[in-house]
């Protein structure tokens, strides 16, 4: 698998990332041994997670992968902290305090003495950013995250972040930015891309198949196996079964289908070959599943096809 420099850092990842939010839960930890063994057997090198996936038993699983199924140098792992769903309902706490507690209960789970990319898992506006950044700093200098970074922040928060750090040499550099993006949702394109450029900062793609939408399993009604049918998944699914959408999903199915590709490769590659995308995060339930998706390392959009989609998705 193709690895990419990590923005302006000494750091190299996979193109594609292991996404691993459904391990522990939809993803028992044999399904989810074959998925990373599958992964890692491809070449790739970057599991992500977050504390809250599963709450925490995405992070438990990985440890319990650590020295068994791979070394813990071979494999970049990186968790996010700052969200919670404590009953049902999302809370968001960027401050020191809380973020720090959280890093030390990630690096419980997964039986590590540190993570090697921690992030802020979105933006608070209740907490001063500079409160939220000495948290970075603190877990950077201690050695307790290799790098550190931002995931969903606007293009504006994220270069106010990186410029504050990049000021002060103590200061931990933000290295990644991770947003969703796909061929249904292009918001990274306002400036964020940019914005993560400019500031030397890798971007992380989240969500590139849009949830499954892209794959076209949603086409002719939402299967029972899907995680349009799950409880905690189907209020993410049903905003992308939309005209728009429908549109979007034809014209890629359409495309596969004179490439000679599936549906899913088409949209996976469009996203990890646009411009200023450094890794791409895919997530499967099952091993079959990512084994289909490891497949489009082997293609290339042509250039014309490309265009046609940028088009149909504007």
């Amino acid at each position: 698998m193709q690895m990419r420099k990590a923005g302006i850092s000494g750091l190299t990842l996979s193109r594609l990332g292991l996404g691993t939010m459904t391990w522990g839960r939809d993803t028992d930890e044999h399904e989810a041994a074959d998925q990373c063994r599958a992964y890692i057997d491809a070449g790739g090198n970057f599991l992500d997670t977050a504390a809250t996936y599963g709450d925490g038993d995405s992070e438990r699983v990985i440890g319990g992968l650590i020295g068994t199924l791979f070394q813990r140098d071979e494999v970049v792992i990186a968790t996010k902290a700052g969200l919670t769903f404590p009953d049902g309902t999302r809370r968001v706490d960027n401050s020191r305090h809380a973020l720090i507690a959280e890093l030390d209960r990630s690096l419980m789970r997964l039986g590590s003495d540190f993570v090697d990319i921690w992030q802020v898992h979105c933006w608070d506006p209740t907490i001063p950013i500079d409160d939220t950044l000495s948290a970075l700093d603190y877990a950077y200098n201690s050695g307790r995250a290799r790098y550190v970074g931002v995931s969903n922040f606007s293009a504006w928060q994220l270069a106010q972040s990186a410029t504050k750090q990049s000021a002060n040499p103590a200061k931990a550099p933000i290295t990644t930015a991770q947003n969703e993006y796909s061929l249904l949702n292009r918001d990274a394109e306002i400036e964020i891309l940019d914005s993560a450029q400019a500031c030397g900062v890798a971007f992380l793609a989240w969500a590139p198949l849009a949830r499954g939408v892209l794959t076209g399993k949603y086409r002719n009604g939402i299967p029972s196996d899907s995680r349009g049918a799950a409880p905690h998944f189907a209020k993410d699914i049903a905003p992308l079964l939309d005209a728009r959408s429908n549109r979007i999903v034809e014209a890629v199915g359409v495309a596969a289908s004179g490439l000679g590709y599936s549906p899913l490769e088409i949209a996976l590659s469009w996203v990890r070959d646009a411009p200023g995308v450094t890794s791409t995060i895919i997530g499967a339930r099952t091993g079959a599943q990512l084994r289909g998706a490891l497949k489009s390392e082997e293609i290339s959009l042509p250039h014309v096809v490309r265009e046609a989609l940028n088009d149909v998705s504007l």
